[in-house]
């Protein structure tokens, strides 16, 4: 699920005083984030969910795979809701280490610490009467756990260095990829705050399992490149069964990248190709190659196979390595690794050392709306 790049991507630019008429108020729900819960009988499902939730102050937690499109489910609670024409604010836990990152969600006095030579508000004031996305609310600091309970308990919180204390009128909707509950016994998370976010739990599907709606996805994605490109790309109907038949284990996100690079490139003859070595039983679409040279070519593809075999064997067991000496800690795992966040979510997903956690399973129906 994604949509098109908006102004209020990461801060709302509605405001109360605006001159929008109130029953303009819903459009980003009703034009930008609803329809992209049509194309299967479990996104309408959780649309029915977030309409239920929405105009509630309940807190929220979104959990679901990488790049199932947990975000854009926080921005449809936040526009289907009575705070869409106040600020909603995107916070990634795992960006920052956990003093910046304590300024950065509650804000600082002058003189703080060094390098602070100006009050600055944090998110939880700019997101005032509006909604905070947490997202990847797993990797927060226990020590940061602390304090985002009292805000959750209490409504309210004070900067770093200050003394002020500061109400909080703002709706939390909080994501995880991973299994809080495992967090939780490993002593990394705390319980009650666990419980305490959990009021209302939703889960977002991983697009495998959304299968009717691949082709209306990957048209859509393919529609809105063409505009910005200025392409004139169409996916055939083999496109859009291997489109299909491929896992898709970047969920969404790999399927919008995928028809970027289509459309930018010009490549759609190549999709099927390219996604045939991924899709078991889908044959590719080029011609094979002929008897003569069949051996030499499978001799070929076999050596070149064991060599990416190895680098991706000896990869997973660095990776695996750093990640348990940090106890799954992604942010630090990426700094002692030299690469980025993204790109060690990338190489997790592609090692599958994901499937070496505890799943991440749907919870039972009757706590997914389950109010404290």
């Amino acid at each position: 699920m994604t949509t098109n790049d908006r102004p209020h991507d990461d801060v709302a630019l509605h405001s109360p005083g605006g001159d929008a008429p109130p029953e303009a108020d819903d459009l980003a729900f009703r034009i930008d984030y609803a329809p992209l819960f049509e194309g299967s009988v479990r996104m309408r499902a959780l649309l029915r969910d977030i309409r239920q939730v929405a105009d509630t102050n309940a807190t929220v937690l979104v959990q679901g795979e990488s790049g199932v499109g947990k975000e854009i489910v926080a921005k449809t609670i936040h526009f289907a809701s009575n705070r869409r024409r106040r600020p909603f604010v995107r916070v990634n836990c795992a960006s920052l280490p956990g003093d910046l990152l304590e300024s950065e969600l509650f804000g600082h006095e002058k003189g703080a610490f060094t390098g602070a030579y100006r009050r600055k508000p944090g998110k939880f004031e700019i997101a005032e009467r509006g909604t905070i996305f947490l997202d990847e609310i797993g990797e927060l600091p226990l020590a940061l756990q602390a304090k985002l309970l009292h805000v959750l308990q209490d409504q309210e919180f004070g900067r770093v260095g200050g003394h002020e204390v500061i109400h909080a009128d703002v709706r939390v909707v909080a994501a995880t990829n991973r299994p809080l509950e495992q967090a939780v016994k490993e002593g990394v998370f705390r319980e009650d705050l666990y419980y305490r976010l959990k009021v209302v739990d939703l889960y977002v599907p991983p697009l495998r399992e959304r299968r009717d709606e691949i082709a209306r996805l990957a048209t859509t994605f393919v529609e809105r490149f063409n505009a910005q490109f200025q392409r004139e790309t169409t996916l055939s109907p083999e496109s859009l069964r291997a489109l299909r038949d491929y896992p898709w284990p970047g969920n969404v996100r790999e399927l919008e990248n995928t028809m970027k690079r289509i459309v930018v490139l010009q490549t759609e003859h190549q999709l099927r190709d390219e996604l045939a070595p991924k899709s078991p039983g889908l044959p590719p679409a080029s011609a094979g190659p002929t008897r003569d040279a069949a051996p030499a070519e499978a001799g070929q593809q076999t050596l070149k196979a064991i060599a990416r075999q190895a680098a991706l064997d000896a990869q997973r067991e660095a990776i695996r390595d750093i990640l348990e000496r940090v106890h799954w800690n992604r942010a630090e795992a990426a700094r002692l690794l030299g690469i980025s966040y993204k790109t060690l979510l990338y190489k997790i997903d592609q090692c599958g050392l994901a499937r070496k956690r505890t799943p991440l399973v749907p919870p039972p129906a009757s706590d997914r709306r389950r109010a404290s």
